[in-house]
């Protein structure tokens, strides 16, 4: 069995700081994005009948 090191490999502090948290969890509210509804182009042809 070996002691512990006494200070920390910087491999070790490298990998702490990248994958130290796990991401924020988004909630379905933060996945929607609502936006009003813009006018029709007057260029554009539309028949309601087709």
């Amino acid at each position: 069995m070996q002691p512990a090191p006494e200070s920390p490999d910087p491999a070790e502090t490298v990998r702490s700081a990248r994958f130290g948290e796990l991401p924020k969890r988004i909630v379905p509210e933060e996945m929607i994005e609502e936006r009003p509804a813009t006018m029709p182009s007057p260029a554009t042809n539309y028949n309601a009948d087709e």
